[in-house]
């Protein structure tokens, strides 16, 4: 049984979605103690509790009495199945932190697996859906067969009601092999590291405006890209932003930017190299300050000539832990990021190593 506690580190609920997702992929059990002791309202929130419930469905799972609040979670994972599910995480709760705990584990399943989830699709302190679309998900083709997702409806904070489907076609099915350790070993000799961490030139830079219809009239999606075209025509290379409105059930928005990057003038499908920027709409914040949002934090991760911004690298970091030799160099090395490393060390028979010369620079190499 391996022990946690939930107050290390930056004491949120990552811990509890990195632990989930590799205790199912690994068949280890923990115990957690503190869950987000360091937040102002401590215990599991609504993604954190549909995350479990959907564990239990997907893996027969079994776990602690627990409810909205709980501080404690004690899980023993089953076997993952694969199918079609359903869950809804209720008003905004996100669809992204959700699936946080759920998409490593499904990657490996014994045949298709199809969520449909409802939630939010976008909000603070978290990255959209089109940032799990477009950043994410290219990172993990290696892994699968196939993964799409499709975004059905958007839905803002607070009363949400966003709905995507992911599908995901395993390559590699856990349950054909009779360890984990020979399953490790079997796709670490199959799958190349990740690597993620040469020089690189901007390509093009792509972008999504996603809006309640409400703002229509008021083109609020035109003036963002106005200004959004404007803070980035420096970069003297094709750009392409996409406007929605679309119906939902709370007035709100995102502008989401990304920078499709090559090396050697090469795009490479296997390791892209994909940086990005986003902003939320919020009252009192006019359309242009939306946009010198978002360019700023794309500009931040460009100049630092990163190869990953500091939301992916912290998201990578369980994947990295599947396939020793990876490494990315990324624009900071958050909070998140070191819990994220701490449980995956806790889990997986890996080491990562911060370079302190230059601390953008992970490394995870095999605990011998």
């Amino acid at each position: 049984m391996i022990q946690l506690d939930g107050s290390s580190g930056e004491g949120g609920g990552a811990l509890v979605r990195v632990a989930l997702a590799l205790s199912t992929l690994t068949n280890q059990s923990f115990h957690v103690t503190n869950i987000r002791a360091n937040r102002p309202q401590p215990g599991l929130k609504a993604q954190h509790l549909t995350s479990i419930h959907a564990l239990k469905q997907i893996s027969n799972a079994q776990t602690n009495d627990i409810q909205l609040g709980s501080t404690e979670l004690l899980f023993t994972p089953g076997k993952i199945k694969g199918g079609r599910y359903e869950f809804d995480i209720g008003t905004a709760g996100s669809i992204t932190l959700f699936l946080q705990a759920i998409i490593l584990p499904c990657l490996f399943a014994p045949s298709k697996i199809t969520l449909t989830i409802k939630g939010g699709t976008c909000g603070k302190w978290q990255a959209s859906v089109d940032y799990l679309q477009y950043l994410l998900l290219p990172q993990l083709h290696r892994f699968v067969e196939k993964i799409n997702l499709k975004i059905i409806k958007r839905g803002y904070y607070p009363q949400g009601g966003g709905e995507i489907i992911l599908e995901i076609s395993p390559k590699y099915h856990l349950k054909e092999y009779s360890s984990f350790q020979e399953f490790s070993s079997t796709i670490q000799q199959k799958i190349p590291p990740i690597n993620l961490k040469n020089q690189y030139t901007i390509e093009q830079i792509r972008g999504i405006i996603n809006l309640s219809q409400e703002l229509e009239d008021k083109k609020v999606a035109e003036r963002i890209k106005a200004a959004t075209e404007l803070n980035v025509q420096n970069y003297n290379v094709p750009i392409s932003l996409r406007m929605e409105y679309v119906n939902t059930k709370s007035i709100g928005g995102e502008l989401i930017l990304w920078a499709i990057c090559s090396t050697n003038k090469t795009i490479d499908d296997n390791n892209p190299i994909i940086l990005a920027g986003d902003a939320l709409l919020e009252k009192n914040k006019s359309s242009e300050d939306v946009a010198k949002e978002a360019v700023a934090e794309l500009k931040q991760s460009l100049q630092s000539q990163a190869c990953v911004d500091p939301h992916l690298a912290d998201q990578l970091i369980m994947f990295m832990g599947l396939l020793p030799g990876s490494e990315i160099k990324c624009a900071d090395i958050t909070p998140h990021t070191l819990t994220n490393i701490s449980i995956t060390e806790t889990f997986l028979p890996v080491k990562f190593q911060i370079n302190a010369n230059n601390i953008k620079t992970i490394t995870n190499q095999k605990d011998l």
